[in-house]
């Protein structure tokens, strides 16, 4: 079933108390792949997410996901309130094999990764704002070197400035170590600068109204691609129909 060694959805099915969430799932995102999961709010994209990731067992059907280490960024950040930030990229590699001293140089080099100094890294949760809390956990699921990683809505207390900084530097962790990410996102331009392929989801129960691939120039991509590409999926059928409730409500 997966020849490419990736990520693998075989008529996926869930609900919760008796309302079917998610019917007829089938996708594949082949190893080093950046797969955006799109679509209107309750069409059931978070709970694809946390199935993919193995956080829910589906009531059907099969996931492969043959993959050493995984890693999520949450819509709410999770940090634990009685650490630092660095103490939470800390915590986060405690079941690695690694001493206490390269825990902290391994936190102190993603934090900077993400754009948090020195002074930053010894605030407490309640001292951040939305968006350092966003880059805190970036950095706590970066650090772990996941080779499947998967991302709801991460950038989404982010200006736009630094949204477009941390969603390249997803972009080319992916790149430079073959990760294997998976996004749920509202955004169709943070899909278009993140993605390969994108799954549109719409109904309820969700399911796979449309997929879409990505062109990617060689060079990294410019505002000019990524509002041309914006234009073509938006102006197709598919894409109108499933958020056409949200938009009309």
């Amino acid at each position: 079933m997966n020849g490419e060694g990736g990520l693998v959805a075989g008529g996926v099915a869930h609900g919760f108390a008796g309302t079917k969430v998610l019917d007829g799932i089938d996708l594949r995102v082949p190893r080093g792949g950046v797969l955006a999961i799109l679509g209107p709010s309750g069409a059931g994209k978070t709970t694809l997410l946390h199935i993919l990731g193995g956080l829910l067992e589906p009531d059907a059907g099969r996931i492969d996901r043959p993959f050493e280490r995984s890693a999520f960024v949450f819509q709410d950040p999770l940090l634990l309130p009685w650490r630092t930030a660095r103490g939470n990229v800390v915590f986060g590699l405690a079941g690695e094999r690694l001493s206490r001293a390269e825990r902290l140089a391994r936190a102190r080099s993603m934090l900077v990764k993400v754009g948090l100094g020195q002074g930053d890294a010894g605030l407490y949760p309640h001292q951040l704002s939305g968006g350092m809390k966003k880059r805190v956990a970036l950095a706590r699921a970066l650090a772990v070197l996941p080779d499947l990683l998967l991302l709801d809505e991460a950038f989404s207390a982010l200006d736009v400035g630094l949204s477009r900084e941390m969603q390249q530097l997803v972009r080319l962790d992916a790149q430079e170590r073959g990760v294997t990410v998976v996004l749920v996102t509202h955004d169709l331009s943070e899909a278009v600068r993140l993605a390969d392929r994108a799954v549109v989801l719409a109904g309820r129960p969700g399911r796979i109204v449309a997929r879409l691939a990505i062109d990617r120039p060689a060079r990294l991509r410019d505002d000019a691609f990524v509002e041309a590409e914006i234009r073509r999926i938006a102006a197709l059928d598919a894409i109108r129909d499933a958020f056409r409730p949200t938009l009309s409500g």
